[in-house]
């Protein structure tokens, strides 16, 4: 099963996007919000995630060498939630016998999964052709978290390499993460095109980009806006990896590309 880490999907929208303990800190709060116009309701469970090196998501049982899960270690209330239009829920978040962690990084994900409505009791209308198979999909919503929990010393660096342009399908830049350390990154990519004159024009932006444990790379092909005035054979591509904080924005990363 593949998922996509997102912090909305169909009508539900889920805030914080992502949950680090570390430190003193043992619980969490989630605001779960129905933007749609009808009553959903909603599962909610650990799922254990590897992230492959294109940046997609696969579930999976066993931790690969290097990862630990969460999930464990942590309690959550309630697990299902219906919400009427424009309404919204808190999910309380807890840490548990984190007393029993040798230090490192621990990460699982909580699954928000939509439950779709079923037929109403006494709808028993037939199919117009009631010889033939009358075959309904009905799609399934879900959303992902990731809560990681941080114990003892973590740190971690990123370098951008492999940097090109593609232009064989419209502007694209490709870019490796490249990882080093014990704990996971998280931050937005901007890229700004600087013209032989100087001038600055942002040209893309990716946000909500990780390098999860034990990955050390991640590969990326980000579409570049094709603007007036912008030529992607000369000048250069300024591309800078951030980390914003309630206080500050922290650098995690930046790399030019002369293009030509």
């Amino acid at each position: 099963m593949a998922f996509q880490e997102t912090c909305a999907q169909g009508n539900l929208l889920v805030t914080p996007v992502r949950v680090v303990f570390e430190g003193p800190k043992r619980a969490e709060e989630l605001n779960l919000a129905n933007s749609g116009k009808d009553t959903a309701r909603y599962l909610i469970s650990f799922v254990e995630i590897r992230m492959n090196k294109n940046g997609t998501f696969q579930q999976i049982n066993e931790p690969d060498s290097g990862q630990q899960f969460a999930s464990k270690y942590l309690r959550f209330f309630p697990r299902s939630v219906v919400l009427g239009p424009n309404e919204a829920q808190v999910i309380k978040l807890q840490l548990t016998g984190a007393g029993q962690l040798e230090p490192g990084e621990y990460r699982s994900h909580l699954y928000f999964r939509a439950v779709p409505d079923e037929k109403p009791i006494g709808d028993d209308t037939a199919p117009a052709d009631s010889t033939g198979i009358n075959v309904k999909l009905t799609p399934v919503f879900g959303i992902t978290i990731p809560v990681i929990i941080r114990v003892g010393e973590t740190a971690a660096s990123v370098q951008l390499s492999e940097l090109s342009v593609d232009l064989a399908k419209g502007p694209g830049l490709n870019v490796l993460f490249n990882r080093l350390g014990n704990s996971s990154v998280y931050g937005d990519l901007t890229v700004d095109y600087v013209s032989p004159q100087g001038k600055t024009t942002q040209v893309a932006v990716a946000r909500g980009l990780a390098v999860y444990t034990p990955n050390t790379q991640r590969y990326l092909h980000l579409p570049l806006e094709n603007k007036s005035g912008i030529n992607y054979h000369t000048g250069k591509l300024r591309i800078a990896y951030t980390a914003k904080s309630k206080a500050s924005t922290e650098q995690l990363a930046q790399a030019e590309l002369q293009l030509r």
